[in-house]
């Protein structure tokens, strides 16, 4: 075996070490742990076949097999539908029931409910920035779009989120102690007696 070839090998190795279990967390993630395994060594196959892509640096390297990863996944589940596609599980059950307390399990509720709503492009970027840790730039790179277009998506993506768990209230309505959100001037009657003229 060749120094050169020994060294691949070696690189290639440290690199599965490193990031393996948080590689496999990501694709798991995505698609449940049925298919996650596959999805990964794959993406680490094309890892070895293009490992002079993959950087130098361990966390844009992560960052890098993240891409691919999902890449892999996309081109997996290429048969249904984008949002089953890209759909994340929102949050692991904690290890006892007696752990939540009323208003844990009403936030989880609401966090669940808002995050359906959310399109499959903002729980990515949510997602990334929440549960793989990534910087803007890595983020990005996953995406295949610059640090900056992935910052604006995740403001947008937190915005939305925000808005869905606590929407404003329509207008008009009142909270205790508040006074209506309606403005003084649509209350007045549109049809008022004009002053007479005499």
């Amino acid at each position: 075996m060749t120094d050169l070839r020994r060294a691949r090998e070696e690189r290639f190795a440290d690199l599965y070490d490193a990031t393996y279990a948080d590689v496999l967390r990501f694709v798991q993630r995505r698609a449940g742990p049925g298919r996650a395994e596959d999805v990964v060594h794959e993406a680490f196959l094309v890892a070895w076949r293009r490992l002079d892509d993959v950087p130098p640096r361990p966390d844009d390297a992560r960052a890098w097999l993240f891409g691919t990863a999902r890449r892999c996944l996309l081109n997996d589940r290429r048969g249904e539908a984008r949002r089953d596609a890209l759909m994340v599980r929102i949050a692991t059950a904690p290890s006892s029931a007696e752990q939540l307390t009323a208003d844990d399990v009403a936030r989880h509720v609401d966090l669940a409910a808002a995050w359906r709503r959310l399109t499959a492009d903002e729980q990515e970027v949510l997602a990334l920035a929440v549960w793989e840790d990534l910087p803007s730039p890595q983020a990005g790179r996953v995406l295949g779009i610059s640090a900056v277009a992935y910052r604006l998506r995740l403001h947008r993506a937190r915005r939305r989120l925000r808005r869905l768990l606590d929407p404003e209230p329509a207008p008009g309505a009142t909270t205790a102690g508040s006074a209506p959100t309606t403005p003084a001037r649509s209350l007045a009657p549109s049809t008022a007696p004009h002053a007479s003229t005499e």
